[in-house]
Order: structure tokens, then C-alpha cells, then sequence
């Protein structure tokens, strides 16, 4: 079986690792220190926090806005159920928009029909790899949070994504674009947003109290980082050798490829294609030894109950992620090819 996606691990990620275990000091000190100036400097922001999840990195970042009872954040329908979590964590309501069928990123026209004036922030996501139209949210003067955990080294315009909000997120699970099996972290150019947000993370030894978290990540999983992260440029050119080939066999059957728009690079943390009977090809492709999945298992809005998302409702009804990541083989890529040609072409 060909899996939808995995991690990417070498010797010298078990070696980092091994060098945490045999040291005795397992939990949150010096590599975790490491592993927060490296992400930082290669984003090109200040200040780092690395926590135990991407969730975690979301909920301290609202924390650190303040936001809360009577606030509302933005936030898209086509997205993991980790941003909704975060926004309930805090207290505040949560305002969904639409996307765009073009890109899945969030839709700034609707995204403006949502903002009043109990609007705290906007968490924006740059879907698949994708950024979304940054500057253009930027100019709506709210605050806004990059959700990266899906964007970590795709670049818009002059700089990589996580550098253009107040705040920005990344998460490290297992399969994002690359893994301390679990983690995040939080980056920011603003040093009272992130004293807030290390204070948060800690909950022990403190001369006053308010409620904390134990959101720690351990100088294992920041070994594993401080090592993927060295490996990330070749893990993306990787990615793209193969989203290249996989462009260039829908193009001959004539099938829509991942829009990439100007002044922005993809780094294909999913390759989603579109096929109306999305159902019938992950059952057909599933037999065939290749695992795909929805690249969203269930839009926000339908969680919600709430209508008025035309866009994601055709889009859950078409996308189906293909497997895309660094350690498929070009003979796995050639079987993934074969199996659509002869199951996208009866669509």
C-alpha cells in the first residue's frame, strides 16, 4: 500500500535524537532554545516559541491577543477542526467564511462581509502549501494570525510565510512538512506578545498566578526539528518534482492542476485534485494499493450547522488529496500516475 503520507526520517535524525536520551535531559531546555532561534531565523522573525502542538501554538496566540468573551475571529470553513478548538478554548465566537475555488485559501471578499466591530483577529491559513492573498488581509487592519502548519518555506512575495502576521503558528505533526512527531510553535516580531505567550506555556515556579498551560515541548522532539528543518529545501524540491509530474499528466488528460498565482511559491504539502465522483476514486484507488484521502475530512460550517458556503460545499464534494512527500519513490509516483489516468479519464 502506497500511504496518503508519512515522515521523512535519516540517520541523522535518529542520531539528534539519541544524543537528547543518552545527555538525561529530556525535557524542555537547550535544544528547545535551538530549535526556536533556527525556526525563527529561517522565517526571519524575531522571536520563537516552541510548544506541544499546532493547537496549542493557536490557542496561546489568541491568549496573547487578548481575545475572549464577546470577541469575535475569523476564520475559514475549509480547515481542520484545531482552529475552531482554539477559538471555543478562549471563549470567543467563531465567525466562518468561504474560500476561494481557486486556490482553498480563505476568500477576502467574504472574509470582509464577516468583519464588525467585535472582530479580535483573523487566522489565516495558507492551504496546502499555498499563501493566501496576505497583504491584501494585512490592509483590513485587523490583527491577523498565519496559520503555517500547512506553509512552513512556501514564500510570498519577498519573504516565507509566518512573517507577515502579528503573530504566526506552525505545527510539527507527524505528516506536516516536517515532523517532531508532535509540537509547534509560535513566532512573532512582537516581544510583549510573545513574553505572554512563554509565560502561558509554563505553568510551574511562577511569583503570581493566573491560569497556565503545560504546553512544553521536550529537547527530543527539538533535536528531531533542528534536524528536519536543516533537510526542509530538499524536502521541498522534492515535493515539487513530483507535484511537476503529476501536473504534467492531469494537463494531458485535461484536468485542473493546484492553481499557483503570482508572487507566490507552492510547496505541495497536498497535491488535491478534482473529481466529481471523489468517492468512487478513493474506493477504486484504494484497491489499486494507493491511499488517498478528503484533503479536509468535514468543512467547519457543517460542523456548525450553518449554510451560506457555496464554494466549500462544491469543493468537499470534488477533492481528494493524492499522496505527495519527500520519500515517495519515482516508481510510487508512476504507479499513482497510471491509476488516475485510467480512473480520472472515466469522470
Amino acid at each position: 500500500m502506497i500511504s496518503h503520507s508519512k515522515p521523512t526520517l535519516d540517520q541523522d535524525d535518529y542520531r539528534g535524537v539519541l544524543n537528547v536520551l543518552e545527555s538525561g535531559h529530556l525535557v524542555q531546555g537547550e535544544q528547545v532554545a535551538r530549535f526556536e532561534k533556527a525556526l525563527s531565523s529561517f522565517v526571519g522573525v524575531k522571536n520563537g516559541v516552541a510548544v506541544s502542538s499546532g493547537t496549542a501554538a493557536l490557542h496561546l496566540s489568541l491568549i496573547a491577543l487578548g481575545a475572549g468573551k464577546g470577541d469575535e475571529v475569523i476564520i475559514p470553513s475549509y480547515v481542520c477542526s484545531a482552529l475552531l478548538n482554539a477559538v471555543l478554548y478562549v471563549g470567543a465566537v467563531p465567525i466562518v467564511a468561504d474560500i476561494d475555488g481557486f486556490t482553498f485559501n480563505i476568500s477576502v471578499d467574504d472574509l470582509k462581509k464577516k468583519i464588525t466591530k467585535r472582530t479580535k483577529t483573523i487566522i489565516v491559513p495558507h492551504m496546502f502549501g499555498l499563501p493566501a492573498d496576505i497583504d491584501e488581509i494585512l490592509l483590513l487592519g485587523i490583527p491577523v494570525i498565519e496559520d503555517c502548519a500547512q506553509s512552513i518555506g512556501s514564500r510570498y512575495k519577498s519573504g516565507y510565510t509566518g512573517g507577515f502576521g502579528v503573530l504566526s503558528m506552525f505545527s510539527f505533526y507527524a505528516t506536516k512538512m516536517f515532523s517532531t512527531g508532535e509540537g509547534g510553535m509560535v513566532l512573532s516580531n512582537d516581544d510583549a506578545l510573545i513574553r505572554t505567550v512563554r509565560d502561558m506555556r509554563d505553568y510551574d515556579e511562577k511569583e503570581d498566578y493566573s491560569v497556565r498551560y503545560n504546553y512544553k515541548m521536550t529537547d527530543f522532539q527539538a533535536a528531531l526539528g533542528i534536524s528536519q528543518l536543516k533537510k526542509l529545501p530538499l524536502f521541498i524540491e522534492r515535493r515539487r518534482q513530483i507535484a511537476g509530474l503529476y501536473n504534467e499528466a492531469l494537463e494531458e488528460m485535461t484536468f485542473p492542476i493546484p492553481a499557483v498565482t503570482e508572487g507566490r511559491e507552492h510547496i505541495y504539502y497536498r497535491y488535491v485534485v478534482l473529481d466529481r465522483n471523489h468517492s468512487e476514486f478513493m474506493e477504486a484507488m484504494q484497491k489499486k494499493g494507493i491511499d488517498c484521502r478528503r484533503p479536509v475530512f468535514k468543512p467547519l460550517h457543517k460542523y456548525l450547522g450553518l449554510s451560506g458556503f457555496p464554494v466549500t460545499d462544491e469543493i468537499i464534494q470534488q477533492a481528494v488529496s493524492i499522496p505527495i512527500y519527500p520519500s515517495l519513490s519515482d516508481d510510487e509516483v508512476r504507479k499513482i500516475i497510471d491509476a488516475m489516468k485510467n480512473l480520472l479519464s472515466k469522470g
